[in-house]
């Protein structure tokens, strides 16, 4: 491995102090909750795996899971059908706005990233509402190589109780055919989906294998097709941060996935995988410690795809 323990704990340490400049969001109760000087972050390269701080800390996936839908849908119905629905571009908006999706003609999603295309490429996952929260948990325990991953059921009560928002983004594209159906139903299937629990260690796994073009980093086996693991990787760089991912880009350059939970998952090209907590966000609804100690690890040891 390129980095040692103590290492990763000095540039953690280094990075500790910018979570005093975020918040903890409150907009939904069960995420305030958090603990916010809870921090920790694995990188795995293979089978070895470099850990500090809050490593097997337990925390919900929130829109990092919006990768892993992402692959399940386009496995699942091909990019024809996906991007008829989602688009490709960045957005300069927030990840929950509904402007963007008044000012574009059609009426679709800028990309997956932001919460109305994450629950547009919800809704074309495979099966009934159970079988696509099924094949979704499933799919997180296949990545993350342990099967006794669960579902938080009080994150996800709390996150319905507080949707109002999301409910909207779903009449107005229901209203335009992006989506179909009962809107209660896919969002009690796309907040179980964020409502996903994690550690460190399992999100750091994800990445590897987004990383590395799909495959498993101990088996071999091909969880993703490399054309999926590609598309997922570039949506990271250009959407993975919000309206804050081209000084993510230039600062840090891995591709990156935020959850407003203070997760962070990275997939370096190279088959690395970061798992980030750090719950206090900044501005854009992003890790203000996550970003920094992944900017430190990326700079000290030339990590940017840019490079």
């Amino acid at each position: 491995m390129f980095i040692a323990q103590q290492e990763l704990q000095a540039l953690m340490e280094k990075a500790k102090p910018y979570a005093e400049n975020g918040n903890i969001p409150d907009y939904i109760p069960a995420l305030h909750e958090m603990d916010e000087n809870l921090f920790g972050i694995v990188i795995r390269k293979d089978n070895e795996i470099v850990a500090a701080g809050d490593a097997d800390h337990r925390f919900t996936l929130q829109s990092a899971s919006k990768v892993i839908s992402l692959a399940l849908a386009l496995m699942d119905k091909g990019e024809e059908v996906v991007f008829k629905k989602v688009g490709m571009e960045p957005t300069g908006d927030p990840f929950n706005t509904i402007q963007a999706l008044e000012e574009e003609e059609p009426s679709k999603p800028l990309n997956p990233m932001i919460n109305a295309g994450a629950i547009a490429v919800t809704s074309l996952i495979a099966g009934s509402p159970e079988e696509k929260k099924r094949r979704l948990l499933d799919f997180v325990r296949e990545l993350a190589d342990n099967n006794k991953i669960s579902i938080c059921e009080k994150t996800a009560q709390s996150e319905w109780e507080h949707s109002d928002l999301n409910k909207a983004l779903s009449y107005f594209m229901k209203s335009h055919n992006v989506i179909h159906g009962h809107i209660d139903e896919l969002l009690d299937v796309y907040i179980k989906q964020c409502s996903i629990q994690v550690n460190c260690k399992e999100l750091a796994r994800i990445g590897s294998v987004i990383g590395g073009n799909g495959k498993d980093p101990v088996s071999g086996r091909q969880l993703i097709p490399p054309r999926i693991a590609a598309i997922i990787k570039t949506f990271m760089v250009t959407c993975g941060m919000y309206n804050a991912s081209g000084e993510f880009a230039i600062r840090v350059g891995i591709p990156a996935k935020s959850g407003v939970s203070g997760a962070l998952l990275g997939a370096h090209p190279n088959g690395i995988g970061f798992g980030i907590i750090s719950p206090p966000l900044n501005e854009y609804g992003n890790s203000a410690a996550g970003i920094k100690v992944l900017e430190e690890v990326s700079q000290t040891y030339t990590l940017s795809i840019f490079s």
